[in-house]
């Protein structure tokens, strides 16, 4: 991964996977994909997402080193698919007293795949519109269901002015590769965004 530089406060702890031939075991990726995670550096220091399993150990030294001494306080869970969504137990248990944030499908979704300790202690549910601050940061939810799966949502950072877009406005290829960014962006919303939007709306017309 080159150095993704965001700012002062938020940090990038995501990484790149160079050593897959098909993402989701379908779509092939000659430049590999990259498992994008961040981590917002304030009073209420948040994680946005986990990564997935192939990674798992990079991730972990990337958010060891972004957190220093500090705890997270929120983890926020913008999809449960597991390029995103691994690693919620494994950081879950290793910060017992860090809250999680996501919405109602989130929390419908999440016992299915993971024992959480205290996890009706520690879930924090927010709906469309809702916001948490952090300290200088706000955080500010929006539902995007089926962008990729029915709990999707996405972040909106106010102070920074910045969206945590979970699948939406992704592409393929790892980050430290140099490519068109058009192209692959193009291929990445046909095949992962607009298929199962242009589904779900031909199933809802028909329905009526």
């Amino acid at each position: 991964m080159r150095d993704t530089f965001i700012s002062d406060n938020i940090i990038y702890i995501g990484a790149d996977d160079k050593d897959i031939d098909l993402f989701e075991s379908q779509y092939i990726v000659p430049n590999g994909i990259s498992y994008n995670s961040y981590l917002i550096k304030d009073e209420k220091t948040t994680i946005m997402d986990t990564i997935d399993k192939r990674k798992t150990d990079e991730w972990i030294e990337n958010l060891d080193k972004a957190l220093g001494k500090d705890e997270p306080y929120y983890l926020v869970i913008s999809h449960m698919e597991p390029d995103h969504a691994y690693n919620i137990e494994k950081i879950a248990r290793k910060y017992p007293n860090m809250k999680l944030i996501g919405n109602e499908k989130t929390f419908a979704f999440l016992p299915q795949f993971f024992d959480i300790p205290n996890l009706e202690q520690r879930k924090v549910v927010v709906k469309e519109g809702d916001e948490i601050n952090l300290g200088k940061h706000t955080l500010k939810f929006f539902m995007a269901p089926m962008v990729h799966w029915p709990e999707v949502m996405v972040t909106y950072e106010t102070y920074e002015k910045i969206l945590f877009s979970a699948d939406g406005f992704g592409k393929f290829g790892s980050l430290d590769t140099e490519e068109d960014w058009t192209c692959e962006a193009r291929r990445y919303y046909f095949n992962i965004v607009r298929k199962i939007w242009s589904t779900c709306t031909n199933a809802s017309k028909e329905s009526k």
